[in-house]
């Protein structure tokens, strides 16, 4: 008689962590830790409390422009708008079909 296994029926769904998914969590960490070193630089270049502001305001506005990028999908695809118009060399199409005799 063959063993039954449980399957677990998430295995195809992104990773989620505190409301990012996927790759949206590594950009996450990142913007964590760029806010940390350019606040830390900053507090100690210029002003402790200046460095604090710089701080709070990269990570803040980092983890808000990615979370605004997740809410157009995991997977963007550009898609252009107009209308294109592709030349056509007529000149060059009796090339194709001809045979040349050596």
């Amino acid at each position: 008689m063959a063993k039954q296994f449980q399957v677990y029926k998430g295995l195809q769904r992104p990773l989620v962590y505190r409301g990012f998914k996927g790759k949206f969590i590594y950009w996450g960490v990142g913007t964590l830790l760029a806010g940390l070193v350019i606040g830390a630089l900053c507090m100690t270049l210029l002003n402790m409390w200046l460095g604090l502001i710089v701080m709070i305001c990269c990570i803040g506005g980092g983890l808000v422009f990615i979370a605004a990028k997740q809410k157009k999908g995991l997977h963007i695809k550009s898609r252009p708008t107009g209308i294109f118009v592709h030349q056509v060399n007529i000149k060059n199409l009796h090339r194709y079909g001809r045979k040349t005799n050596i």
